[in-house]
């Protein structure tokens, strides 16, 4: 295998937490392949610690990569095979656990464009009335995961658009990275929220206090990125994702407003209360609406692109709700060992 430099810009490689994750690591780490035994992916848990971290581990190799991992085991085909069959248990859980009968783009978002009457077991609500600082730390630290490379994996779709679709995305995308100022990408502006709120904005600096719920979110909208064949179930998730963004956003403004958590903290979701309130009506109208004319058959993708990304929130929200509700922190504690190493807690 020809070999490249290892990166020396890439985030450090997270802890293992199983037979699946630790043969990822261990496979980056000494540049081999991953060994691990016959029927182990089997068995394993879909939802479960282990695979949810190997799959996260394989598809930062996409992003970002590992500092001293080489950067071609992006495409290293041991690691791709693993990957494939991980995502295979993946995809089956989604399929076989998701609520639900909706096909058509209409019933799946039909939901959601409606503000619910009853918000008890929303985490943004309980964060808005009653949450603690502490807890708007926590769910910085673990939302990070993603916000630190916001609409980076949505950014896949664009070369497998055309017409409307294309366009509508781009203009979104456009607003997401900052209309053409650094300081305006809205990952940076997360950064600046984390740096308010004293926690460590590294990129990938909580992926060992992300607890599995956490991270199938995260992996979601890596795993319909990557696949050309998933570009309808993306458009799905990345339209979930701005319909819903603009009521939760109020509700997080006010809810760091009212713990004083500053002005960065506050302008990440002021920002996001404003642009995806009109990113709501290009993507329904401009993105969904002009894939649809091209591409009619992906009605049922894009379909259950939204309801997966909301039963994988609904199951975020239950892990913190339950957490909090204990008075105990939704993050997972890291073993001494790895802490030691660890720049920032999070709490």
């Amino acid at each position: 295998m020809t070999t490249t430099a290892a990166t020396s810009t890439g985030p450090r490689l997270a802890e293992g937490r199983g037979e699946l994750s630790q043969a990822v690591l261990d496979s980056l780490r000494e540049g081999r392949p991953p060994t691990y035994a016959p029927g182990s992916i089997l068995t394993a848990d879909p939802w479960g610690e282990d695979v949810q971290v190997a799959l996260y581990l394989l598809y930062e190799l996409h992003y970002r990569g590992f500092h001293g991992v080489d950067d071609d085991r992006e495409w290293d085909p041991d690691l791709l095979r693993l990957r494939r069959e991980l995502e295979t248990r993946f995809v089956h859980a989604l399929r076989t656990e998701v609520p639900g009968t909706a096909r058509s783009v209409e019933e799946a978002f039909a939901p959601l464009l409606v503000e619910p009457i009853d918000l008890t077991g929303s985490v943004s609500h309980h964060l808005e009335t009653e949450g603690e600082l502490w807890q708007l730390r926590e769910y910085a630290a673990l939302r990070s995961l993603y916000h630190l490379k916001e609409a980076d994996p949505h950014a896949w779709v664009i070369p497998r658009l055309t017409g409307r679709a294309k366009a509508g995305m781009v203009a979104i995308e456009y607003d997401e990275f900052g209309a053409g100022h650094a300081t305006e990408i809205h990952a940076q502006l997360f950064a600046d929220l984390m740096d308010g709120l004293g926690l460590d904005p590294t990129y990938g600096a909580y992926v060992d206090q992300a607890p599995a719920p956490l991270l199938a979110t995260v992996n979601l909208m890596s795993l319909f990125g990557l696949h050309r064949a998933r570009r309808g179930e993306l458009v799905g998730h990345f339209a979930c994702l701005e319909v819903t963004s603009s009521p939760g956003s109020r509700r997080l403004a006010k809810a760091m407003k009212r713990c004083a958590a500053g002005p960065a903290a506050e302008r990440f979701y002021v920002e996001h209360i404003e642009a995806d309130a009109v990113h709501e009506q290009v993507v329904r109208r401009e993105v969904i609406g002009g894939l649809l004319a091209d591409e009619p058959h992906l009605e049922a993708d894009i379909a259950f692109g939204c309801n997966a990304t909301v039963y994988l929130e609904d199951r975020l929200d239950a892990h913190l709700r339950e957490a909090w509700g204990q008075g105990r922190s939704a993050l997972r504690a890291i073993p001494p060992a790895a802490a030691a190493a660890r720049p920032g807690d999070g709490s």
